[in-house]
């Protein structure tokens, strides 16, 4: 027999129930901003249903030739020593008459997209990619667009893309940093703002990793403590952290304090994974060799390691100077990068499918900016003297995505006959990031952290979804 109980007590029971309902995502979000004894870096859901979990995000340092690698530009050849017809584009230095470009480009796959000889390898996975032709940024140095390309903004302090998504998806290995940004020889120009977690709490940042080394000692110090067993270290930290809590709760709850105390657990976690998820030796020898050899490749494969292990982001770059920033000597220089990278990327993509991996995995591959279609004239400097370089240009250059849901064998947007300009089917890098968010399920408009009074988001008051990149 069932009690009787009232009308009052029923919707009294109900409304508890729709506010145990509703606390659900308010923990979500308490959590994010570095709440006492909540780890943040837990999984957690995105807006809606995602077509991509995680990010490996390849960083052509220094901005590559888009009509040296993935827009063709005939014209280039019919013009060749020759002023573009018009009124050129203002860049950052004085540039000359047209440079064709000295590579070979082909038709590879289904889809027919062509790709210049230097990525000969990639081009065999055509059908997997979905070039964009028609990105566009502000300026045409490489500090504001670095931090544009990376944070959604170009002059002030902003948090990366890699901690907007540890932000709100979390991590799957509570062993391993969330985000983590390999480059190998030291820090690119800007440093650690292409990583910075800016306004959001520390946990968020990108943990960077040298990988010009190759001993999983060298490449994470400390790793291992070989002085204090295991269990006397979480004595130890145990200690340290409620030392760290009583410090804490006299200073209403510092959100920088948390991510401090956050940072030692998470550093204490590592020690049972980081050297075997680091440790490349482990691999057979096939898929060594299906890399290639070099630091580019070795830091490619450790990417996809940290990736099946539960890792959400992954940024992967091409060298701490700019490498890709070929003023003069395009043609050699070019073609030495190219060669770093080309058979590692296409190893990466086809490891991505045959573990199952690349169908919610996004990959993304590109530069800050491209380079103009006109040579650099030559200057006092690097390239005094020669006449086979290119300047910055941000009017106009290629980027491609592949894999979590994007439209492979695909070709968006275009530039001008002569690759200066972006003409059709623009896309900004504040339309990229919605996209790109998109694609991880979160809508960019309402995926905001608020800070300073105001409610900020990574494509800040801009940016729209490029549907025509999702498949």
């Amino acid at each position: 027999m069932f009690p009787k109980i009232s009308r009052r007590e029923v919707l009294s029971r109900c409304g508890m129930g729709m506010g145990a309902l509703a606390l659900q995502p308010l923990i979500s979000e308490l959590a994010g901003a570095g709440t006492t004894g909540v780890n943040p870096l837990l999984p957690k859901s995105p807006h809606f249903a995602p077509k991509a979990k995680r990010v490996i995000h390849i960083f052509c340092n220094g901005g590559p030739s888009h009509v040296d690698t993935f827009d063709p530009k005939p014209a280039l050849d019919t013009y060749a020593g020759k002023p573009l017809p018009g009124e050129t584009p203002r860049t950052e230095r004085q540039t000359g008459a047209v440079y064709p470009s000295p590579f070979k480009f082909k038709k590879y796959g289904e889809s027919g997209i062509e790709i210049s000889e230097l990525f000969e390898n990639v081009g065999r996975h055509a059908d997997d990619l979905c070039v964009i032709r028609s990105m566009h940024a502000n300026v045409p140095n490489h500090e504001p667009s670095l931090l544009l390309m990376n944070t959604g903004e170009a002059r002030l302090v902003r948090p990366s893309f890699g901690s907007w998504m540890t932000y709100g998806l979390g991590t799957e290995n509570q062993n391993l940093p969330a985000f983590v940004a390999m480059c190998p020889g030291g820090y690119p120009i800007q440093e650690s703002q292409n990583w910075q977690a800016g306004f959001l709490p520390g946990i968020y940042q990108g943990t960077y990793i040298d990988t010009q080394h190759q001993s999983v000692d060298k490449l994470i110090e400390f790793i291992e403590n070989r002085r204090v067993s295991g269990p006397d270290q979480r004595r130890q930290l145990d200690l340290i952290q409620s030392l760290n809590r009583m410090h804490q709760d006299a200073r209403d709850e510092d959100p920088q304090l948390e991510s401090r105390i956050q940072s030692f657990e998470l550093a204490y976690r590592m020690q049972s994974e980081a050297a075997e998820a680091f440790d490349v030796s482990r691999e057979p020898q096939h898929t060594l060799d299906a890399y290639g050899p070099g630091t580019q490749a070795r830091q490619l494969l450790i990417a996809r390691r940290l990736l099946e292990r539960g890792v959400r982001f992954v940024q992967v770059w091409h060298g701490a100077g700019q490498p890709w920033d070929n003023h003069d000597d395009i043609e050699v220089n070019h073609r030495r990068l190219a060669k770093e990278t080309d058979q590692a990327i296409a190893a990466l993509l086809t490891d991505l499918k045959e573990r199952g991996l690349f169908e919610d995995t996004l990959v993304i591959w590109g530069g800050e900016f491209g380079r103009t279609p006109t040579v650099e004239l030559p200057k006092e400097g690097s390239n005094a003297g020669k006449i086979n370089g290119r300047d910055h240009n941000h009017w106009g250059f290629s980027m491609w995505l592949a894999g979590g849901g994007t439209k492979g064998g695909h070709v968006h947007g275009a530039t001008d006959e002569f690759g200066f300009k972006a003409i059709e089917n623009r896309v900004h890098v504040h339309d990229l990031h919605a996209t790109l968010l998109h694609l991880m399920g979160f809508d960019h408009e309402k995926f905001t952290y608020r800070w300073a009074g105001r409610d900020f988001r990574l494509t800040d008051i801009h940016g729209h979804v490029v549907k025509d990149l999702i498949g």
